[in-house]
């Protein structure tokens, strides 16, 4: 029998509305001030922090501190990772995916500026995005994929995931402003990149510093994509991602998104 204080399938809805909940001032903030953090990241992008607060509260009101504790130490969870090998896609996937992205526009685009990438900046960049990687994946990866997986399986919950966390992402996208057309693209990678990082976590003994690395070399490829992220293209980047998840699909299985059954460990917390 389950612990009581295990996060559920119904702990995981209420986390859901929580996480909107705390986003609603940040909303408010980019709708009322123009400011941007970096080129195209708007000020209501400090809602960063909401998945995490989200699943602080839940975990704390469910096992105290002791649960919290076990929740905020699974961002540094790398000694999960048992085959290394699993480094090489979580570190080097984005920038492949980006350099592609870039040929494939600069065919159509002769004029597309070269990027001009600088150490100090990338290095600069990511600090911030590790820090927001970490903010956001303690909660979707840390808190709420593994229930989600128990219930339906590794692939719709992914699916299931990457959708919250792009529907959540809308109104700091509208407040850019961006296109309806650029969201919908936008989507289609986001919910795409989902299915990568949930095949990654699943493989790397449950590693959510896996999903933290990932989604920070996102955003940091995205930033030295030229110019700052100005030229970027979402169709082109978004059709590359589906094409990498679907092989991740196909090879690994939808159920699991491993090739071996997935097996817990006294390690894998219930907070």
């Amino acid at each position: 029998m389950k612990p009581a204080n295990v996060v559920t399938y119904k702990s995981v809805l209420s986390y859901f509305l929580l996480v909107y909940v705390l986003a609603i001032p940040f909303w408010a903030l980019g709708a009322l001030s123009k400011m941007q953090l970096l080129p195209a990241l708007p000020i209501s992008a400090l809602g960063v922090l909401c998945p995490l607060a989200a699943a602080s509260i839940l975990v704390y009101r469910a096992n105290s501190r002791t649960g919290l504790v076990e929740l905020l130490k699974r961002s540094l969870d790398f000694q999960r990772i048992r085959s290394k090998v699993w480094y090489l896609p979580t570190f080097l996937l984005m920038p492949v995916i980006m350099l592609l992205s870039f040929m494939v526009m600069r065919l159509t685009n002769p004029a597309l500026p070269t990027p001009q990438i600088s150490l100090t900046t990338t290095l600069a960049l990511s600090v911030v995005f590790f820090i927001g990687g970490i903010a956001e994946e303690l909660g979707w990866t840390g808190y709420a994929i593994d229930p989600l997986q128990e219930r339906f399986g590794a692939l719709r919950a992914a699916l299931l995931l990457g959708t919250v966390w792009a529907a959540w992402h809308f109104i700091p996208l509208l407040s850019v402003p961006r296109s309806p057309v650029f969201i919908a693209w936008w989507t289609l990678g986001t919910i795409s990149f989902r299915v990568i990082m949930t095949w990654l976590y699943n493989n790397t003994g449950k590693s959510v510093f896996t999903a933290v690395i990932f989604h920070a070399m996102i955003n940091l490829t995205w930033q030295l994509f030229p110019i700052n992220g100005s030229y970027y293209d979402p169709q082109v980047t978004s059709l590359l991602v589906a094409a990498a998840a679907l092989i991740v699909v196909v090879i690994w299985g939808p159920a699991t998104l491993q090739r071996n059954k997935p097996t817990l460990t006294d390690k894998d917390p219930a907070y």
